[in-house]
């Protein structure tokens, strides 16, 4: 059978097609983005989409078969670009406040472009029953490939804590950088300056809170409070 007569970019074979397939998802993705950028998320459809790509309604769906697949998407590519931001960060330094401080800036750094239209996202992705939710069995990907972010962070650290605590510390972070991210969207301060003010002041505070947890005192509610986490999550 030939599957290629199943492909909108036309004829061809191997390596041509992939390529050509490559370029023509990379252009729905980037006009969506633009178009998210200029009027908003709620007001850009896929007809839009398609029509401002110079490509057929048909086309754009082969790619992406909804709006939200747009967007999930666009999370995997900002998963991934943060990831190669902050990889010299984490290979210079084995301090747990340097590494993770860079995870953090490389992550907004990675996301400064989109700033304006975060805000729209937000009623959407809030929605538990939404797929763009970051707890969706959609965002699985993006989710788990965040969470291994911040495992190598802490992995790679030097840091004293306890050990029980190391493990669930990476889904620990992500959470806290959800939080961060809801504060850097509502942040109308210059080049979202504050949200760079909160994180100077509060990674070095954090990392000392978790070196004081191998002392005994501090054990016992510790990992009362891992209990209560790990009874929490579905």
């Amino acid at each position: 059978m030939n599957l290629n007569k199943f492909n909108p970019d036309g004829e061809g074979t191997g390596g041509t097609l992939a390529a050509r397939g490559e370029r023509t998802r990379q252009l729905v993705l980037d006009t969506a983005l633009r178009l998210f950028r200029e009027q908003g998320y709620d007001r850009t459809t896929m007809r839009a989409v398609a029509a401002e790509a110079g490509l057929s309604l048909g086309n754009a769906y082969y790619y992406f078969p909804s709006k939200q697949h747009l967007v999930l998407d666009f999370y995997a590519e900002i998963q991934a670009e943060h990831r190669r931001r902050c990889a010299d960060g984490l290979a210079s330094s084995t301090s747990l406040a340097r590494r993770l401080a860079a995870a953090l800036h490389a992550g907004f750094d990675t996301m400064a472009p989109y700033h304006g239209f975060a805000a729209s996202f937000i009623k959407v992705a809030i929605d538990p029953g939404s797929p763009l939710s970051p707890f969706s069995a959609e965002s699985t990907p993006s989710r788990e490939a965040a969470v291994a972010l911040f495992a190598e962070v802490v992995q790679g650290s030097s840091t004293s804590m306890d050990d029980r605590l190391r493990e669930e510390l990476p889904e620990l972070l992500w959470l806290a950088y959800l939080g961060l991210t809801l504060f850097w969207i509502y942040d109308r301060s210059p080049d979202q300056a504050r949200t760079r003010t909160l994180i100077s002041a509060v990674v070095p505070l954090l990392v000392r809170v978790l070196k004081l947890t191998r002392m005994p005192l501090l054990r016992t509610p510790t990992l009362e409070l891992l209990t209560l986490i790990r009874s929490l999550r579905p």
